[in-house]
C-alpha cells in the first residue's frame, strides 16, 4: 500500500470542511433568530455550493434564515447542501484510498431512491427537527427534545420506518443527556450536526430506503467483524469478500445484524445478543467460509441477511482471503447519503511494518511511513491492544478521523507464546471455550437472566 499517498494533502478539502463548520456554529446558537455573526457564517456557507445545481436554492434557503423566516424546506436544502458538500470530502479521501490501495472499483451507480408519497409520521418528524434547529444546541431543553418521543414510539412498529425512528431515538437521548443546552461549555456540534442532517434528508419519503438490486449466489469468504456498540443497542458488521458462483470477478461485501440491548450487558456479552440473528457470527468465529444463495444485496454490497440463504461451507482462512482474494476484490459504490468522511471503512492487509508504541499512541510504519493505528475500537475479545502492537501482518479497516487516516485493527497475525497465533476482534462472535471469554459471556447472561425476571415481574403485576 502506498502510504505516502495518504499524507499529501488533498486541495479544497480543509475549504470544504471549513464551510461545514459555518454551518454548524450556526445551528449551535440556533436558526430562529441568528445573530448578526451567525448570518456571516450562513452567507459563506451557501458561497460554498455556489456553480452547482444546490447554488439558487440554498442561497435562498440562507438568507430567509438569516431573516429569521426560514420554513422546513429551507431547513432540508440546507441539509442537503451540508450532506454534498460531506460527500464531497468523502469522494476525495475514497480516491485517495483507491489510489494508495490499488484495487479496482465497482463502476455501477448507488441506485437513487424511489420516489413515495409522504407520510404523517415522516412530517412529524421533519416538524421536531426543524423546532430543534430554531432552538438550537444552546438552546434546547426538555421540552423541545421530548417532542421526539411520541413520533418515535409511533414508527418502531412500521419496519420501513425503523430505520429512522432508531436514528431519532438515539439522537434525543444524547440530547436529552446534555440539556439544558445553556450549561453547556462545549457542543459536539460536527456530531449533532451530522444526525440532525441525516435524520432530516431521511424524513423525505423512500430516502431511508436501501434498494435491493439483485441476489447473490457464491461463497463468502469473512475478512472480519467491526462491532457498532450504543447504550441501548449493538450492531456487528461483518465485512468479507463475495466470490459469485457464475464466474464473475469478487467483490466486497457487507452483513449486518443490528438488536436493541441492555445498558448493563457490556463487553464480550453482547455476543451473545448478535449470535442467535447472525449464522455468519458462528462461522467467522470458526474460521469458516458461507455458502449463500440467492441472498438479496443492495447496490451498496450490503446483504439483506437471512439464514434461510445461508449454510455453513468450507475452512476459510481469513488471512489466506486477505492475501490471496482480497487484492483483487473490487470495493463496493458508496449510496449518495452515505457519503461522509466518517463512513470510510476500507479493508486492507498489511504485513512487514514497524509498530511504534509511545505517548501518543500506536502507529505502524508501512512502506516508510507511518499510519495511527485506533486500538480503542477494538472489541473485547481475544485480540487486545498489545497484541497488535506485538503483530506482524494485520487485516484493517482503513478510516479517516480527526484529519488523518488511520487503522481499525479486525485480526493480526503475532507470536504468542514462541507460537505464530492468529487473533480476530470477532473470535468470540460465534461462541468461546476462552476462559477470560467464559466468565464475560456468564456474567452477560446472569444480568440477561435478571432483567428478564425483573420484567416478567412487572407484566405480571
Amino acid at each position: 500500500m502506498r502510504t505516502d499517498l495518504l499524507l499529501e494533502t488533498i486541495p479544497g478539502l480543509d475549504e470544504a470542511l471549513a464551510a461545514v463548520d459555518s454551518f454548524d456554529r450556526a445551528l449551535v446558537d440556533g436558526l430562529l433568530r441568528p445573530r448578526p455573526d451567525r448570518a456571516a457564517d450562513l452567507a459563506e456557507f451557501a458561497h460554498a455550493v455556489a456553480g452547482t445545481p444546490l447554488a439558487a436554492r440554498v442561497s435562498e434557503a440562507a438568507g430567509r434564515t438569516a431573516e429569521g423566516s426560514a420554513g422546513e424546506d429551507d431547513f432540508v436544502a440546507l441539509a442537503a447542501a451540508r450532506t454534498a458538500l460531506l460527500g464531497s470530502v468523502h469522494d476525495a479521501l475514497m480516491s485517495r484510498v483507491e489510489e494508495a490501495v490499488g484495487r479496482p472499483r465497482d463502476t455501477a451507480e448507488a441506485p437513487a431512491p424511489e420516489s413515495r408519497p409522504a407520510m404523517n409520521l415522516l412530517t412529524a418528524a421533519r416538524s421536531w427537527l426543524a423546532d430543534l434547529a430554531r432552538a438550537g444546541w444552546r438552546g434546547m431543553d426538555h421540552d423541545v427534545v421530548s417532542g421526539a418521543a411520541p413520533v418515535v414510539s409511533a414508527m418502531l412498529p412500521d419496519p420501513a420506518l425503523r430505520r429512522l425512528a432508531t436514528l431519532l431515538d438515539g439522537f434525543a437521548a444524547e440530547l436529552a443527556a446534555s440539556c439544558p443546552g445553556t450549561a453547556l461549555e462545549r457542543f459536539p456540534a460536527r456530531r449533532w450536526a451530522d444526525l440532525w442532517s441525516r435524520a432530516l434528508l431521511l424524513t423525505l419519503p423512500g430516502a431511508a430506503e436501501a434498494p435491493v438490486t439483485g441476489t447473490a449466489t457464491g461463497r463468502l469468504l469473512p475478512l472480519g467483524v467491526d462491532l457498532h456498540e450504543h447504550a441501548t443497542a449493538v450492531q456487528a458488521q461483518v465485512h468479507a469478500v463475495f466470490e459469485p458462483t457464475d464466474g464473475t470477478a469478487p467483490r466486497l461485501v457487507r452483513a449486518g445484524t443490528a438488536v436493541p440491548k441492555p445498558d448493563t450487558v457490556v463487553g464480550a456479552g453482547i455476543w451473545q445478543l448478535l449470535r442467535p440473528h447472525m449464522s455468519l457470527l458462528a462461522a467467522l468465529g470458526e474460521g469458516r467460509s458461507m455458502d449463500v444463495t440467492a441472498m438479496p444485496v443492495t447496490g451498496e454490497g450490503d446483504l439483506i441477511w437471512s439464514d434461510a440463504h445461508a449454510r455453513p461451507g468450507g475452512s476459510a482462512d481469513p488471512f489466506v482471503t486477505a492475501r490471496v482474494a482480497l487484492p483483487t476484490a473490487a470495493d463496493a459504490v458508496t449510496a449518495p447519503l452515505d457519503r461522509h468522511p466518517a463512513r470510510i471503512a476500507v479493508p486492507v492487509f498489511l504485513e512487514g511494518y514497524a509498530a511504534r508504541q509511545d505517548d501518543d499512541g500506536l502507529a505502524f510504519t508501512v512502506a516508510g511511513h507511518p499510519l495511527e493505528v485506533d486500538t480503542e475500537r477494538i472489541p473485547a475479545g481475544p485480540l487486545t491492544p498489545e497484541a497488535v502492537a506485538a503483530s506482524g501482518a494485520c487485516i484493517a479497516l482503513l478510516r479517516w478521523d480527526a484529519g488523518s487516516y488511520r487503522l481499525q485493527p479486525l485480526a493480526v497475525e503475532t507470536t504468542v507464546r514462541k507460537k505464530a497465533v492468529a487473533l480476530h476482534a470477532g473470535g468470540w462472535a460465534g461462541g468461546t471455550t476462552d476462559k477470560a471469554g467464559l466468565k464475560a459471556e456468564k456474567a452477560a447472561t446472569d444480568a440477561v437472566a435478571v432483567l428478564r425476571e425483573r420484567a416478567g415481574r412487572l407484566l405480571r403485576k
